[in-house]
């Protein structure tokens, strides 16, 4: 499997931005799609997965509200949509498949997208 995010950039707080996960090769359905964020200096923090088929999503306390993950079975992508951007949300935002299920922590996640950042200006 193998993982690919866009669609970073510079916003202002307030702003809304949309990341993609583009993923090619078979997925599971005993899989989930996660989002990490990781800030300079800082460990990579969850932000929020789903399961691959069946729609149940996870998300961190920080984000819950603002952001929202689904996926686009036509193009086999996951998306994450970030509205009401904070300074705090300022990271390289990964995306991950978990072969294993549901899990928060990033290690046992083991297929990852190359990053892509995110910068929110006060």
């Amino acid at each position: 499997v193998q993982l690919q995010a866009s669609g970073g950039g510079l916003v202002q707080a307030g702003d809304s931005v949309r990341l993609s996960c583009a993923t090619s090769g078979r997925i599971f359905s005993s899989s989930t799609i996660g989002w990490f964020r990781q800030a300079p200096g800082k460990e990579r923090e969850f932000v929020a997965s789903r399961w691959w088929n069946d729609g149940r999503t996870y998300y961190a306390d920080s984000v819950k509200g603002r952001f929202t993950i689904s996926k686009d079975s036509a193009e086999n992508t996951v998306l994450l949509q970030m509205n009401s951007l904070k300074p705090e949300d300022t990271a390289v935002y990964y995306c991950a498949r978990n072969r294993g299920g549901y899990s928060r922590n990033w290690r046992d996640f083991d297929s990852w997208g190359q990053g892509t950042q995110v910068t929110v200006s006060s």
